[in-house]
């Protein structure tokens, strides 16, 4: 039980880390000086992806419920 509590946790942690770095954070930041640099923030994560893969899974979960649920009714 143990185990499986923490690998919930550590996607958990993850996932909020990754979504807070890619959200949160400031826009291009740029340094003055002789060497002006541009520094570009890159999303870590395509959530885009990330929510159509969910979408999928959810979507799964659901029809394989169903089925259950009839298969248990009937």
């Amino acid at each position: 039980m143990r185990v499986l509590f923490g690998m919930i946790l550590g996607a958990a942690l993850t996932l909020g880390v990754a979504f807070i770095s890619d959200n949160w954070t400031p826009g291009p930041a740029t340094t003055t000086g002789s060497a002006s640099a541009t520094l570009e923030h890159r999303p870590m994560v395509n959530w885009d992806v990330i929510g159509h893969n969910f979408r999928a899974a959810r979507e799964r979960a659901h029809e394989a419920w169903s089925r259950l649920s009839q298969k248990v009714s009937s």
